[in-house]
């Protein structure tokens, strides 16, 4: 079949597999799993070569480490360290251990190929457990942030896990670069990351469009990938590396938001490729012994990580509650059995049943969740966490910090009031960072981008970018997608905020006019009006002004209507002035 026709064949696999698993709320990695198997040589057989797609798609999971190594600011691992230390480590080292132990012990695996079982099963599903975390509204709460905690820990401990599963293969007989030249390539991503990277994307920011940072975002990503990758390293640690490097960075945001729609499709496509790769005629052949790992897997699991959160003092309901969402085997579980095959650490058979197993325990703790909730809620105690806000993002979002932003920005920062910036010129981003507010570098147009600064949790959004036409079309998104989100907008002219007064926003701010209006009023006084003349004038035109914006906008006058109105406009305010002066 062409390359056209492969493609075709898995968009429509995933058009139908993914929102129907999502609609059952079994996932959407578990929807990918299903598809592939479906078109694979399982079953329809629709597509040839499953080993070759998958290699292609592994780009997804070096897409995926990027991305996780960009959310692992320094001061949220410093924050949460005591966390990610005990909680994390002891649930990933007790956990590789035990499966570990039962691999070798129970079912006579090698020992090499128990400890790269007991380490691949050790690993939750990230995208699953924060899937349910969400649905449930426990991801922010106590309970929430320690399962958060024991996920993060599995994250940072995928990269050494990968150079584990490889130093355990058999001697090679190619010879592989020095150990010296490997750290050389590590220092040189270190120095380039560290002083080269933001000076350039700050150059790309400044003379290229939204399509060139997407290119620099993915030139990064792949550069480093293919570096660590000639000198014998994981391309995913190159791909960690320069996330890492990056997590500090004012382009953070943006590069995760171009980075986004490639990771998503890729990593879907690489668990299409996982789901064609499984080997249903073992789940025929042994029914019994897939299924029992399977729901073995997850009670193990389970078991481990309610026993570590009962020790941080969690509730009994709580902690098996995060635990039920921890238990299933992880994506990287593919990865590192894939890994394994490749380098001869484990035959196929094991690696299939290994990922069979997985495969089943994600289609087992949805439903599980789900019971145990509804259970719990219903019968037994009130709803949890109802009340429960999160008040650690800020509730302003300013978007636009050029001078007419900044001024908002400097009030709020005077009087404690903590808000979030957003800019696509990096010079205003730099500056705001300074004073320690979050910042996001890029267009606020853009969805994805929005949601990523915490619009969903706002209070209040000020627009307050220079161009008219970006100030409408922002306005129109918020109002369509947050409507609950109070919107203060900049118009830039009359014209202007009779757009954004159709549009309904019930406070804009005319830049010139109040300015306007103070230089009449010292105009007048120095023309010889007393004060309380001057004031008395502004005030005067100011309402008026007003009263002829909301009648245009009321009767939506066209452009030769607003002329006439003006026209008698200005003879009802000079009568004004004239009734005024007697």
């Amino acid at each position: 079949m062409s390359l056209l026709g492969s493609v075709a064949i898995f968009l429509g696999a995933t058009l139908v597999a993914v929102p129907l698993f999502k609609k059952l709320k079994l996932g959407a990695i578990l929807g990918y799993l299903i598809a592939g198997v479906i078109i694979g040589p399982s079953a329809l057989n629709l597509v040839s070569d499953p080993y070759t797609i998958l290699h292609f798609a592994e780009l997804g999971v070096v897409l995926l480490l990027f991305v996780i190594g960009l959310e692992l600011e320094p001061a949220t691992l410093w924050r949460m360290r005591n966390q990610i230390l005990f909680s994390g480590g002891t649930q990933l080292l007790v956990s590789a251990a035990v499966i570990g132990f039962f691999s070798y012990a129970v079912i006579g695996v090698s020992v090499n190929g128990s400890i790269v079982i007991g380490l691949g099963l050790a690993l939750s599903s990230t995208a699953f457990a924060i899937q349910l975390m969400n649905e449930q509204r426990i991801l922010q709460t106590p309970p929430g942030q320690q399962g958060f905690s024991v996920l993060l820990m599995q994250d940072v401990a995928v990269i050494p896990i990968l150079l584990v599963v490889a130093a355990l293969a058999p001697v090679q007989t190619e010879v592989g670069p020095a150990w010296y030249i490997s750290l050389g390539a590590v220092i040189a991503v270190l120095f380039v990351g560290r002083f080269l990277i933001n000076p350039f994307l700050r150059i790309v920011a400044r003379y290229g469009s939204s399509e060139v940072m997407t290119a620099a975002a993915l030139f990064i990503v792949l550069v480093t990938a293919l570096a660590m990758d000639k000198v014998g390293l994981s391309m995913g640690m190159g791909a960690f590396i320069a996330g890492i490097l990056l997590a500090d960075s004012t382009f953070k945001h943006q590069l995760e938001t171009e980075i986004e729609p490639f990771k998503g499709l890729l990593l879907g496509l690489f668990f299409i490729a996982i789901g064609m790769n499984l080997d249903l005629q073992l789940l025929i052949n042994e029914p019994v012994f897939i299924i029992s790992m399977s729901i073995l897997l997850v009670v193990v699991k389970a078991t481990i990580i309610f026993a570590i959160l009962r020790a941080s003092k969690q509730s009994g309901k709580d902690a098996m509650r995060v635990a039920l969402m921890l238990s299933q085997g992880g994506e990287f579980a593919f990865v590192v059995m894939t890994l394994a095959l490749s380098n001869a650490v484990l035959d196929a058979s094991i690696a299939g049943q290994v990922n069979l197993i997985v495969g089943l325990s994600m289609a087992l703790t949805s439903p599980i969740v789900i019971i145990y909730s509804l259970f719990f809620n219903t019968r037994h105690c009130p709803a949890v966490y109802d009340s429960f806000s999160d008040n650690s993002e800020p509730k302003v979002i300013i978007a636009g910090f050029g001078r007419f932003g900044q001024i908002t920005g400097r009030i709020l920062a005077a009087n404690g009031i903590p808000f979030t910036a957003m800019d696509k010129d990096a010079e205003h981003i730099e500056f705001v960072r300074q004073f320690g507010n979050k910042v996001y570098f890029g267009d606020a147009t853009r969805l994805d981008l929005l949601k990523k600064s915490g619009i969903e949790e706002a209070r209040v959004l000020l627009v307050a970018i220079d161009n008219a036409e970006e100030i409408t079309e922002l306005v129109k998104l918020v109002q369509h997608e947050f409507p609950k989100v109070k919107v203060i907008a900049r118009a830039r002219n009359r014209m202007h905020a009779i757009d954004l007064s159709k549009l309904g926003v019930s406070y804009f701010i005319r830049e010139m006019f109040d300015s306007a209006l103070s230089a009449s009023k010292e105009v007048l006084k120095a023309y010889g009006y007393t004060e309380g003349q001057a004031e008395n004038m502004a005030a005067l035109f100011s309402e008026h002004d007003k009263k002829m914006l909301d009648k245009v906008v009321q009767e939506n006058l066209g452009l030769p209507e607003m002329i006439k109105s003006t026209e008698q406009g200005r003879a009802e305010l000079q009568q004004l002035f004239e009734e005024d002066k007697q």
